[in-house]
């Protein structure tokens, strides 16, 4: 009977140490796989902007970061920390002919160097001129209009009144001479007004056409110019034929009967 028990006993500890031995994993076909090592893909350190930079907005060091780029995707005008690792502090001063968002890497070629060519000169297009010409906050849409907005430029004159029975010595023609002009500058000076600083400016710079800036000089020497703020929807839009008819100088003057106006064709 005492040998039975020890028997049992016996069997007992070992299904348990198999039990044991099975629940470890540690057979030859429970072992678990090697962890496969990741594939590291090159990087190179980029020169990118920290935050948005604004087009003519002179850069500074805290506006640019360094950031790791993968080699494979890194352009060759991108800024290399490891080519140019002072770079933040040479780029500085500088400004931006065009926009930079955050993240954006920085390309000398969008950049204009502070002791380089002027910026006026950078951002011009091929073929076209910068002019300037004096305004008032009456004649430029009470100071509301910025660089790289649209505008149309209106001439105002006083001319004879052709009729002399009306008993008006002038009258006031308006016509609109240039549509759709790009403004490339506006200088703003703060201006003392019911305790706030207003800003307004005192002169524009157009871009213009060769042709189109006679037009402009020719309509400064003849009367007033007043800056007509086009909507963000009209930038690519073509001038309308209703514009150009408008545009033609002498078509047409707004002659006064007895206070009955009627409009008089010239003849060219």
């Amino acid at each position: 009977m005492y040998t039975a028990r020890i028997i049992v006993l016996i069997i007992a500890l070992g299904a348990g140490a198999i039990a044991a031995y099975l629940a470890s994993g540690v057979g030859p076909d429970n072992r678990s796989a090697p962890a496969q090592q990741a594939v590291q893909l090159p990087t190179v350190d980029v020169l990118v902007a920290k935050s948005d930079i604004g087009l003519g907005q002179s850069v500074k060091p805290e506006d640019l970061q360094w950031q790791t780029w993968p080699a494979a995707t890194a352009s060759n005008s991108f800024i290399r920390r490891n080519e140019r690792p002072e770079a933040t502090t040479q780029i500085a001063g500088s400004i931006a002919r065009a926009p930079f968002i955050a993240g954006e890497p920085i390309r000398e070629l969008k950049l204009v160097r502070a002791d380089g060519s002027g910026f006026m000169a950078a951002i011009l297009p091929t073929g076209m001129r910068a002019i300037s010409t004096e305004i008032t906050p009456e004649t430029a849409a009470g100071g509301f209009i910025l660089p790289n907005d649209r505008v149309d430029v209106i001439l105002s004159k006083h001319e004879k009144n052709p009729d002399s029975r009306a008993g008006m010595t002038d009258i006031v023609n308006s016509e609109i001479i240039l549509t759709n002009i790009r403004v490339l500058a506006i200088d703003q000076a703060p201006k003392e007004k019911d305790g706030q600083n207003a800003v307004v400016g005192r002169t524009v710079t157009l871009e213009l056409k060769p042709e189109q800036t006679e037009t402009l000089a020719r309509a400064r020497q003849s009367g007033s110019l007043s800056l007509a703020l086009r909507s963000i929807a009209d930038i690519n839009a073509v001038a309308s034929k209703a514009d150009e008819q408008t545009a033609k100088r002498g078509d047409t003057i707004n002659v006064i009967r007895y206070g009955v106006s009627s409009p008089t064709t010239t003849q060219k």
